[in-house]
């Protein structure tokens, strides 16, 4: 009876607090997350493409603005600029799950670099552009949707930041690199976002 006692006793010790929870779903909670904040981005965005579609289609006004012209060619380049970045965050991504960690490095490294130019061609754009985002409905759309993931991309580029610093300082490794990845789909969305903003906006 004495060593029953003692048993149930340890057993409690043993379960001692709320029982673990319940994980229904195969993705990792951080990936979870940044998926569903992802998911009300695209919210935001389809609020400003709304505004878009009844501007354009809707009043039937014309795009852009009579007498004014977006640098198409420019806006092309940037765009490479873009998508060459997601490029080099593959890579870097590819080198850590494989160990190669001078690669993790140089990609990271260099996505970083991608990102901010592409931010400063975007910068350098608005300043030489022509018109303003209060001088007709058309530029305040241009400006919300092309400002909106302007900033989307100066959040991305604070993450692929911490990320390359952790990375120089040795953090990361096959086993773990969820600090990669996790940023890295974000900086993946961000480049789709652009494609759509820039065949909309600039191309159509």
């Amino acid at each position: 009876m004495e060593a029953a006692s003692i048993a149930a006793v340890a057993h409690d010790d043993h379960h001692h607090g709320p029982p673990p929870a319940n994980r229904s779903s195969r993705v990792e909670p951080a990936m979870l997350g940044m998926l569903l904040f992802i998911i009300s981005e695209v919210m935001v965005f389809g609020a400003f493409f709304t505004a878009y579609f009844f501007i354009r289609v809707v009043n039937g006004e014309e795009w852009p603005a009579e007498g004014t012209e977006l640098p198409k060619l420019i806006a092309g380049v940037n765009t490479a600029i873009l998508l060459s970045s997601s490029l080099t965050l593959h890579w870097a991504q590819t080198s850590i799950k494989h160990g190669n960690r001078w690669g993790l490095k140089a990609g990271m490294l260099v996505t970083l670099l991608l990102g901010c130019t592409f931010l400063f061609v975007q910068i350098n754009e608005y300043i030489h552009i022509g018109f303003a985002p209060q001088d007709h409905a058309q530029g305040t759309i241009f400006y919300g949707l092309t400002g909106l993931h302007g900033a989307h991309v100066f959040i991305g580029l604070t993450l692929l930041a911490m990320v390359t610093v952790r990375a120089f300082r040795g953090h990361f490794s096959p086993e773990h690199h969820h600090g990669v990845e996790i940023p890295g789909v974000y900086w993946h969305f961000v480049d789709v976002m652009w494609i759509v903003v820039y065949t909309t906006v600039y191309i159509i």
